[in-house]
């Protein structure tokens, strides 16, 4: 059992990894082609990655049910109207924050974007009182801690933040939207597939947002494939298989601290790979926001 939880979190870290170093890409897009190019291009690669991942699933999913008739109604089986509804909310939300992610990250850093968009992991448990479902005390501390490092890490002069920090606390908070609705639909559908249509749809949208917004050429392109294919094979398609796989039979808890890694190694990536700094006050920011984001995710020990 100690074998199998090691093996499910070194996956779980390994996609916690392609995504922290994915803002590193994202950023290198930029020298190349708009941001609803990049978006555009690298959610359709990402939905053919997934294709074949389909069907391996559907294989593996038939060899395991055959000789068991019970196990007919599967979330792929119950699929129909549900799939196609959760992966159009879905991709439109995920167009939504891509977009203003993509946007903001031209004008801050990539530890910053990385940290700021790892907020979704307070608002969250904010936006579900409005459920009613109520947060525990840990979870507040956690948003009090967060504001704290949100000050020291983004707000300038004049007590002003910067256009790319708000465009990413915005991104931030449509991602927690998403999040939301994955959690509605996935226990009623195949989540690869919905994730499959999530970036159809917000591959579509973003392409026909840069005819109409910005100019993109298929030279510029073929100039920017490093990141785009990392952007779209590994970001969008290896790591979200990998998430579905390391998340199964694992504490939900668990796998969202290892997950909420993404924003460590996203100020990693954009120090070892695109040689951007960070001032003592906005480390001290990074690390008072990771605890937060850590502390937020902790279990309510009165509830247990």
């Amino acid at each position: 059992m100690n074998r199998f939880v090691l093996r499910q979190s070194l996956l779980l870290f390994l996609t916690a990894v392609i995504w922290g170093v994915a803002f590193a890409a994202q950023s290198a897009g930029m020298d190349y082609v708009g941001p609803f190019t990049y978006n555009g291009v690298r959610c359709i690669l990402g939905g053919l990655v997934l294709l074949p991942c389909i069907a391996l699933l559907d294989r593996l999913r038939e060899r395991r049910e055959t000789g068991d008739a019970g196990e007919a109604d599967t979330p792929a089986a119950r699929g129909g109207k549900q799939l196609f509804a959760g992966g159009l909310c879905c991709g439109l939300l995920l167009f939504t924050a891509s977009s203003f992610q993509q946007i903001g990250i031209q004008y801050t850093t990539v530890g910053k974007a990385g940290f700021l968009t790892a907020m979704y992991i307070l608002l969250v448990p904010l936006l579900g009182l409005f459920m009613h479902k109520r947060a525990g005390i840990q979870v507040w501390l956690g948003v009090a801690l967060a504001v704290c490092g949100l000050y020291l890490l983004c707000m300038k002069e004049g007590l002003r933040l910067g256009k790319g920090d708000a465009l990413m606390l915005v991104c931030a908070a449509v991602f927690s939207f998403h999040i939301l609705v994955v959690d509605h639909f996935s226990p009623r559908v195949d989540g690869v597939r919905m994730s499959c249509i999530q970036f159809w749809v917000c591959g579509i949208l973003s392409l026909l947002c840069s005819f109409l917004f910005e100019e993109p050429a298929v030279k510029d392109i073929l100039a920017a494939w490093l990141p785009v294919c990392y952007g779209g094979t590994m970001s969008c398609g290896v790591a979200y298989t990998l998430q579905i796989v390391g998340q199964r039979e694992m504490n939900p808890t668990i796998a969202s601290l290892i997950l909420s890694l993404e924003s460590v190694v996203s100020a990693v990536a954009g120090f070892l790979l695109l040689h951007q700094t960070m001032s003592g006050r906005e480390v001290l920011g990074c690390l008072m926001m990771a605890a937060a984001i850590v502390l937020a995710q902790l279990p309510d020990r009165r509830k247990t």
